[in-house]
């Protein structure tokens, strides 16, 4: 279950906002934080959110172009939860692959739903980086957003 709770640091407000993954409650950070009118995302992947933390599964294995809308979406919740309307507040996506192969479907994830053609007033500056590996081997794509609300 989510949750969004507001936290005092240094004289501001920080919002914060976690949601069941197994890997958040096992590290112990959070799927996003807001401090003032801007909201960074964690990495994100295709972790499905009911599993156990000492066993968590990872959605649509072997499917990176799956594991990037799954990873986006979930970005973009965490955007709403914390006071933003969504993909329109996105403003950098950072993609982190980990098999060169994979690129071509990432990319197509992206465009599906966060391209600049996708919807108005979407569209986000965006880098891809092929990597080494993640924790989970079955893990293809790890997302990390930024986003930037209105005044």
């Amino acid at each position: 279950m989510a949750s969004n709770d507001t936290i005092p640091t240094s004289g501001s407000l920080k919002q914060v906002y976690a949601t069941s993954s197994p890997f958040e409650q096992k590290i112990g950070y959070y799927r996003a934080v807001r401090h003032g009118q801007q909201i960074f995302v964690s990495g994100t992947t295709a972790v499905d959110p009911t599993s156990p933390s000492d066993a968590p599964q990872i959605l649509f294995p072997g499917d990176a172009r799956q594991q990037t809308c799954v990873a986006l979406r979930e970005c973009i919740r965490a955007v709403q939860a914390l006071g933003g309307q969504g993909a329109e507040n996105v403003v950098r996506v950072r993609m982190f692959v980990s098999r060169h192969e994979d690129c071509v479907a990432v990319g197509e994830g992206f465009t599906e739903v966060l391209g600049h053609g996708s919807q108005p007033g979407v569209g986000a500056a965006a880098t891809m980086v092929v990597i080494n590996g993640f924790v989970d081997e079955k893990m293809l794509v790890e997302v990390e957003v930024d986003a930037i609300l209105e005044n």
